[in-house]
């Protein structure tokens, strides 16, 4: 079978550092930090009383007072990010076969607010079962890729993948093989997440996983600094619309990026905690190049898992290096993370919509908050250290790295 081209022709973003793809790109662009005190709860008695939250976002402007009720922030958030990209792509919603669109969506947890409501309301009275109808509906992950297709009438593929932290890079390959195959011509793809909750922060919080650096939250998410000390959970949502090439000539859409390839791996190593060589990182990277079928040193830019903990930074630095040879240290390396937190099941999403922006703007956004880099990483990688820059990006690569060992690698190309 021949392969179909697969394209990006409509970009949504609903981040902490932004509200719209071109306000992202914005924050972005002059490295600012999203990151300040909690506010969707009271985090006193917390370890970690901060978090990437968004900001001057109201849902009721986008959605409906009766039906936003009717869904969790993560789905809600799903929807004001592909409602983006969708009027972004230009689509005569008249004329597409909506049989041959798809809606393949990512979150890591899903309606975890939802479920935490319910019960901490269920703890609180005398035992009756007194559960909002709505509850499961709204809870489970795919209500997020389902409220988008029948918002829109698409009625193609239409499920939502789980994996960690590279949920939305999953979700994104999954597309990209639906319409490569011929299944469809379109798809609505990425993640959303709405962690910032009680059992969240506290969750990651026991495993000692996040940032502990409340008396100076705007430069706790701080990838390869030698003082890191965890990540910082953040909210929103990413969305791509991608489309068979031929079919987005045929309607005149402005393209993005040509999305190439995708990679898979697992770690099969440790429930948590990265393998400690990289391997896992190391195999998903192959794997997408010989999918994308270019060299390494195609390879421009890299926006990195780069989470900020102690543990899993060198270990994907250790990888690139030893994926991509003497070109790891031609190539531009950043992490977005540093200025959006960790958004968990959608961060592939935002950091796919990122690279593709830095293919657009042909500009490398910044590792922000790095000021004495880790001596245990290869002081000779361009990890974009604080200040972004201006270079030549053809070719950009994605990392999602997810608990329980999972591994998503995606590869955008200029065209």
């Amino acid at each position: 079978m021949e392969l179909k081209r697969v394209v990006v022709t409509g970009l949504g973003a609903l981040t902490p550092i932004g509200n719209t793809v071109s306000e992202y790109w914005e924050g972005l662009s002059t490295g600012k930090s999203g990151c300040g005190p909690i506010t969707k709860f009271d985090a006193e008695k917390f370890r970690t009383r901060f978090a990437c939250e968004l900001k001057n976002f109201s849902v009721e402007e986008f959605i409906p007072r009766q039906e936003a009720r009717k869904m969790d922030p993560f789905t809600q958030y799903a929807i004001v990010a592909s409602d983006e990209a969708i009027k972004d792509a230009g689509f005569d919603m008249e004329s597409i076969n909506k049989n041959k669109v798809g809606v393949i969506w990512g979150s890591g947890i899903g309606g975890l607010k939802t479920f935490e409501d319910e019960m901490i309301y269920f703890g609180k009275g005398d035992g009756t079962p007194k559960i909002n109808p709505f509850f499961i509906p709204k809870m489970i992950a795919d209500s997020s890729s389902g409220q988008i297709s029948i918002r829109n009438g698409f009625r193609g593929p239409n499920y939502v993948t789980v994996s960690a932290c590279s949920s939305a890079n999953n979700a994104i390959i999954d597309a990209f093989n639906y319409i490569r195959t011929g299944r469809i011509n379109i798809c609505v793809t990425g993640g959303s997440e709405a962690p910032v909750t009680i059992a969240s922060v506290g969750g990651f919080t026991a495993m000692r996983a996040m940032s502990e650096r409340n008396d100076d939250p705007a430069t706790a998410s701080r990838p390869y600094d030698v003082n890191r000390d965890g990540f910082v959970v953040g909210e929103g949502a990413g969305a791509l619309i991608l489309e068979e090439y031929e079919h987005a000539k045929a309607r005149g859409a402005k393209i993005y990026a040509e999305l190439i390839g995708g990679g898979f791996s697992s770690d099969a190593y440790h429930i948590t905690a990265p393998h400690p060589e990289g391997y896992g990182a190391l195999l998903s990277m192959i794997d997408a190049l010989e999918d994308a079928q270019i060299k390494p040193e195609e390879v421009d830019y890299i926006n990195t898992h780069g989470t900020s903990t102690p543990i899993g930074d060198p270990q994907e630095l250790k990888a690139i290096v030893d994926c991509f040879g003497e070109h790891a240290y031609k190539m531009s390396i950043s992490s977005t993370k540093s200025m959006t937190g960790h958004l968990l099941g959608g961060a592939g999403a935002v950091e796919a919509v990122a690279s593709i922006l830095a293919i657009q703007h042909q500009f490398v956004p910044p590792t922000i908050n790095c000021h004495d880099l880790d001596p245990a990483i290869d002081q000779k990688l361009d990890l974009t250290l604080n200040q972004g820059k201006a270079r030549k990006i053809d070719v950009a690569l994605s990392n999602g790295f997810g608990f329980g060992g999972h591994n998503a690698t995606v590869i955008f190309r200029k065209v």
